[in-house]
């Protein structure tokens, strides 16, 4: 293990703390950007659905908090955590992360800027993190009922997204490179909506609608939305989407009444009944509604 710097620990909670009095849920990271925590759950044979519901830290996002004691708790117990990671897609910023790397020889600002002319958009003025190769983080806001998944490379050449399930690395971390810092006047300001041409370009496609004799029917039931954007799930976006959806669902108030239709539509897509139960239980918790 490599040696205890507490100094750099004390910053990082500092500043971790500090996130978290802004609304954003935090973790605390080791000098390498991954999560302190190991999975209790690494040496079973086979992958385990569980979502800190065993009540031991090491489940990634999972883990992440905005209550001052629980986070004081996780960093005590990590005393080699020299950084924080701040949880994407959570209530009440639903926070978005352009990453704009340095480090493949691409120009990614130029992609990001030729992207925006493009599709007519601008970068609204947020908050941006300088990372220690010199890349950017840009902060934005989602919209509560938009899931946008992770991804490297897709929007464009050393542009990766940081979204549903994913973390940013918290200005005031210390990594084996360097120290994550937010840019000069940028502090101070709340995390900017997302232009919506950006926001179209970050969410998957719809799926192909069916073509169905139309019948008269009373409006859809609440919840609806959330239960058909389950069954949209392709493979790798099931566990992400059910999760998003359960927790819109607990923010709405109608979380334990549409559970079990979440939990249906989870099964018609491939996912076990315990995974599905386990994710919806994650969702309960992490909304407060546990």
């Amino acid at each position: 293990m490599a040696t205890i710097d507490r100094h750099a620990t004390a910053l990082a909670l500092a500043h971790a703390l500090s996130a978290a009095e802004r609304g954003l849920a935090v973790i605390p990271l080791s000098r390498t950007k991954l999560p302190a925590f190991r999975s209790p759950h690494h040496e079973q044979p086979e992958p385990n659905p569980c979502h800190g519901e065993c009540g031991r830290p090491g489940h990634g996002v999972y883990d992440a908090s905005t209550d001052p004691r629980r986070i004081r708790e996780l960093f005590t117990a990590a005393p080699w955590a020299t950084g924080y990671g701040i949880a994407c897609g959570l209530p009440p910023h639903h926070l978005i992360g352009i990453d704009l790397d340095t480090k493949s020889g691409t120009d990614a600002p130029a992609a990001l800027r030729e992207l925006a002319l493009r599709h007519l958009f601008t970068i609204p003025a947020t908050v941006v993190v300088a990372t220690p190769s010199g890349g950017r983080h840009i902060w934005l806001a989602g919209p509560p009922d938009t899931v946008v998944p992770n991804s490297a490379g897709r929007l464009a050449p050393g542009i990766d997204i940081r979204g549903a399930g994913g973390y940013l690395v918290g200005p005031g971390s210390r990594t084996e490179h360097g120290v994550y810092s937010t840019v000069a006047d940028t502090a101070h300001l709340p995390p900017a909506s997302c232009p919506p041409a950006l926001l179209r370009l970050l969410t998957p496609p719809p799926p192909p609608r069916t073509h169905r004799l139309a019948l008269p029917q009373a409006s859809a039931p609440r919840g609806h939305g959330l239960v058909q954007f389950v069954l949209a799930a392709h493979e790798g976006q099931r566990n992400t989407r059910l999760f998003w959806a359960a927790c819109r669902a607990y923010e709405n108030g109608i979380g334990e009444s549409l559970a079990e239709e979440l939990i249906d539509a989870a099964l018609q897509v491939g996912l076990t009944e315990r995974e599905a139960r386990s994710t919806i239980a994650s969702a309960e918790r992490l909304t407060g509604h546990a």
